[in-house]
């Protein structure tokens, strides 16, 4: 995941296309250009009927501009910021504060292309080798363009949807999950949702390292005797929780109390609760006999350590 900022200061999740995606994206544009340029290359000849070689070659030179430049920039300006080979491949162009591009980006991305990373025997290596060296995968064209290549949907993750325990239902609304960042949230849910897939011993001890990790940057410490997949569980979905407000605030999208897999109804403004009453939805493997069940990994397999010192 890759973290966008927007201009209201809010932070967004996003999946950047990698090279293997937009290439193959890339191809699929490249074929229809290559036929588009030599259908109104033809044409063009046919037209003009260049008597010596200057006309022909300028002929051929803005047929060439127009078709590589024309193509990229009316196809992301129409479509959004998508071109035949992204639609294929559901790729989509946005700036870098998430919001959709507009002509000046497309163009700037296409002229960049069309100049400095398709022509001579260097074909596309420029921008291949910018997207291996940049963290969001971004040409030279989305360097100076201010944008981004995204997938424009996620795959849904593998295993347990975090949840609250309710023992800790009142002391997550008060973490400060500011020092929590996207690569340490990335493995915390890459490690619930294959925990079942891990060997007891690995369950242990990746389980500890990442409660230790987690419980060095949030606050406050957890209750005492938390579980530590309980501790892990209860952050992540606290995340998403905010993730969903702030992208609320930035859309206006609207979720309703138990939209939400594992937040709770008490999470939700008492008006938005009035007004969809229900009873409160059960959370996955919770039963009775205890604060806690059993999680991932066995109770009391990972312990809560003592709270960070500050």
């Amino acid at each position: 995941m890759s973290r966008v900022v927007t201009g209201e200061a809010v932070a967004i999740d996003l999946r950047p296309a990698r090279l293997g995606s937009r290439m193959v994206a890339g191809l699929i544009d490249l074929v229809i250009q290559i036929a588009v340029l030599y259908g109104t290359l033809v044409t063009a000849i046919l037209a003009v009927n260049p008597q010596d070689d200057a006309l022909a070659a300028a002929t051929v030179l803005v047929v060439y501009v127009t078709t590589m430049l024309g193509y990229p920039v009316i196809c992301e300006t129409f479509l959004r910021g998508r071109t035949i080979g992204k639609m294929v491949m559901k790729l989509r162009v946005v700036r870098d504060d998430g919001g959709p591009v507009r002509f000046r980006h497309a163009f700037t991305r296409g002229l960049i292309g069309a100049v400095a990373e398709r022509p001579g025997v260097l074909f596309g290596l420029p921008a291949v080798l910018a997207m291996l060296f940049s963290s969001r995968a971004k040409r030279l064209g989305d360097l100076f363009a201010g944008t981004v290549v995204v997938h424009e949907s996620v795959p849904a993750l593998i295993g347990a949807v975090p949840t609250v325990a309710v023992p800790l239902a009142g002391w997550v609304t008060r973490l400060d999950l500011t020092g929590l960042d996207d690569e340490l949230t990335g493995t915390v849910r890459g490690f619930l949702g294959r925990v079942h897939e891990l060997s007891p011993e690995a369950k242990e001890r990746i389980g500890a390292d990442l409660v230790a990790q987690v419980s060095a940057v949030v606050t406050p410490p957890a209750p005492p005797g938390t579980p530590g997949w309980a501790y892990l569980s209860a952050v992540l979905a606290e995340r998403t929780r905010r993730s969903y407000q702030r992208l609320r605030a930035v859309s206006r999208a609207h979720y309703g109390p138990g939209e939400i897999p594992g937040i709770p109804l008490e999470y939700y403004p008492a008006h938005l609760v009035a007004q969809r009453p229900a009873a409160p939805l059960p959370i996955p493997g919770y039963g009775p006999g205890g604060p806690f069940p059993v999680g991932p990994f066995p109770v009391g397999t990972v312990t809560m350590p003592p709270g960070p010192s500050r």
